[in-house]
C-alpha cells in the first residue's frame, strides 16, 4: 500500500477519534491537577483493573498490517426510524430516543437529558478527515426540546463534541456533568460551556428527584499526544422515577468487575444501555471495547432488567461490517438462551420507553 502524507495524517485523524492518537496540530491544553487517588497518580487517571492503552506500534500494526480485514461500510445507510421528541415527558415513566452512535435523549420527571451528544458530520479533530456519518441523527437538532442537562462520558471525539456542546451552549445553555478534567477542554474551547466535573462514585442532583452517579468503568480517554489518561472517563447510573438506567458509553469488558460492582452498589437496575460495536480486530480492541458476546455477559453481571445496545452503525471506528454487532448480538444471545426482546440493538430514531 502506497502511504501518502496526507492518508498517513488523515488516518491518524480519523484513530484519534476514539484512542487519542498523536496529532500534531492539537494545541496543548490545560489538564487536571488534583490530590492523588486510588486511580489518580498525580499526573494521569488510570483504571485499577483495567490495563493501559495500546502503543503508537500497534496502532500502526493495526491501520497498515498485512493482515488486517476492514470491511467497507455503504456510503449511507438511513435509518428506518426519525424521532419528534414531546417538549417533556412526566409522572413515572422514562422516554430515551435514540440519536446515534452513543447519544439518546432521555426524557424523564420533566428533564430533559442528553448523553454524549454528537450532531457533527466528523468525529475527528479536524473536519477534512477522520470517521463521518452514515446515516442522519435520530433526532434533528432543531427537533430538540430544552435541553436542561448534558452527561459527556469522557474525551474521545466521538463522545465529547465540542461543536454539538457549543451548539446546545448557545441555544439551551444545559448544565453539563462529566467526568474529572474535561470541563477544562470544555471551557477552553467555548466559555459558555457550563461544565461541572466530578470524580468516580459521586452523586449529583439534578433536580425534580432525578440524581446522576458516576461510576467506573473499564476505558481511557485522550484528544492528542498531551493529554493521554490527563482526564477521567467514567459511566452513569442515573436515578429515574421508573428505575435506575446504568449508562455505558464505551467500555470493555475484562473480567466484568465493573458491572457487578455497579449491581453490587447500584441494583436493582431497570435499563442498562451497553455498547456493541466497534470491537474489530479483537487483538487490538478487546481491552476497551466489547463486542456482542461481552456486551451480554455484561447484562448477566449488572443485573439489568433490560438491555438497549448502541455504539454501532453510525460511525465506522474499526474494521466489522455496518450490521455486524447487530447480527452478532442475536448470536450472542441464542446462545446465552436469552430472550431477544431483553437486549435490543437499537437504530437513530428509535424510541423506548420504561
Amino acid at each position: 500500500m502506497h502511504i501518502t502524507r496526507r492518508r498517513l495524517l488523515g488516518l491518524l485523524a480519523g484513530t484519534a477519534a476514539f484512542i487519542g492518537l498523536p496529532a500534531a496540530w492539537i494545541s496543548r491544553g490545560r489538564t487536571y491537577e488534583g490530590p492523588i487517588s486510588d486511580h489518580f497518580d498525580g499526573s494521569q487517571f488510570y483504571d485499577p483493573d483495567g490495563v493501559p492503552p495500546k502503543s503508537l506500534a500497534s496502532v500502526v500494526r493495526w491501520q497498515f498490517g498485512s493482515d488486517r480485514r476492514r470491511t467497507a461500510w455503504p456510503e449511507w445507510a438511513p435509518s428506518p426510524y426519525a424521532d419528534t421528541p414531546p417538549p417533556r415527558v412526566t409522572g413515572d415513566k422514562v422516554r430515551l430516543s435514540f440519536v446515534g452512535h452513543a447519544s439518546w435523549l432521555i426524557q424523564a420527571a420533566g428533564l430533559n437529558i442528553l448523553v454524549d451528544p454528537v450532531w457533527s458530520m466528523r468525529v475527528s479533530p479536524v473536519n477534512w478527515a477522520g470517521p463521518r456519518r452514515h446515516n442522519d441523527p435520530g433526532i434533528a437538532f432543531e427537533a430538540l426540546p430544552d435541553i436542561d442537562i448534558v452527561l459527556v462520558s469522557h474525551g474521545h471525539y466521538d463522545h465529547l463534541d465540542l461543536p454539538t456542546l457549543s451548539r446546545l451552549a448557545e441555544k439551551f445553555s444545559p448544565r453539563v456533568i462529566t467526568p474529572l478534567g474535561n470541563d477544562l477542554t470544555m471551557r477552553d474551547a467555548d466559555a459558555a460551556i457550563k461544565a461541572e466535573s466530578f470524580d468516580w462514585k459521586d452523586r449529583v442532583e439534578l433536580g425534580n428527584g432525578i440524581a446522576v452517579t458516576l461510576v467506573p468503568t473499564r476505558h481511557w480517554t485522550a484528544r492528542g499526544v498531551f493529554d493521554r489518561n490527563k482526564a477521567l472517563w467514567a459511566s452513569f447510573v442515573l436515578e429515574t422515577p421508573a428505575g435506575k438506567i446504568y449508562i455505558v458509553c464505551d467500555s470493555g469488558y475484562g473480567e466484568g468487575r465493573h458491572f457487578r460492582r455497579v449491581a453490587e452498589a447500584h441494583g436493582p437496575l431497570r435499563l442498562a444501555i451497553l455498547p456493541i460495536g466497534a470491537y474489530e480486530p479483537r487483538w487490538f480492541m478487546r481491552d476497551q471495547h466489547m463486542n456482542p458476546e461481552d456486551a451480554v455477559k455484561a447484562l448477566a453481571d449488572c443485573g439489568a432488567a433490560q438491555a438497549l445496545g448502541h455504539h454501532h452503525g453510525t460511525f465506522q471506528l474499526t474494521d466489522e461490517a455496518i450490521d455486524a454487532p447487530a447480527i452478532a448480538l442475536t448470536k450472542a444471545l441464542d446462545a446465552a438462551r436469552v430472550a431477544p426482546e431483553k437486549f435490543v440493538a437499537m437504530k437513530p430514531g428509535q424510541v423506548f420507553e420504561v
